[in-house]
């Protein structure tokens, strides 16, 4: 089943199932792919996103709420990080399984190979490759302190 249609049919099941918080979160994700659906139109795109990109946002949203409950947490407002947390695990449930750090650093050294880099120049290369190929499975934040390391020894 396609990412949409899956967020779609959990949005409905939450309505059936009078779950608040859970649809109150899929309507959020859902207006967010709504919202890149818009801007590509805009460029050209009358299909709107695909599902790597519909990943991509998946993962920009769970990030943004894991620092939003870090900084609820520093801030003593625990009930509004539980609330960050609960969202997690609802944006969470749409995306592919995160890579270890062995598979993530693996990942790397293949697309090192692939690319053939020797330098930190090609580092850009690299990444392209990684997103790819590992979009919504790995922390690009992490993994590029790992490719330059790689690259610069």
């Amino acid at each position: 089943m396609e990412l949409r249609e899956r967020i779609t049919s959990a949005m409905k099941q939450a309505m059936r199932d009078k779950a608040a918080s859970r649809l109150s979160t899929l309507r959020l994700i859902n207006a967010a792919i709504k919202d890149k659906d818009i801007d590509a139109r805009a460029k050209g795109s009358d299909d709107g996103v695909d599902d790597t990109e519909v990943l991509a946002i998946l993962g920009k949203m769970s990030k943004q709420r894991m620092e939003s409950a870090r900084a609820y947490e520093e801030g003593s407002r625990l009930d509004l990080a539980e609330r960050e947390r609960e969202e997690i695990v609802v944006i969470e449930e749409f995306l592919p399984r995160q890579l270890s750090a062995e598979e993530s650093a693996s990942a790397v050294d293949a697309a090192i190979a692939e690319v053939g880099a020797d330098s930190i120049r090609d580092m850009g290369k690299v990444m392209g490759i990684l997103k790819g190929k590992y979009t919504g499975q790995m922390d690009f934040g992490a993994v590029g302190p790992v490719i330059k390391d790689r690259l610069c020894s």
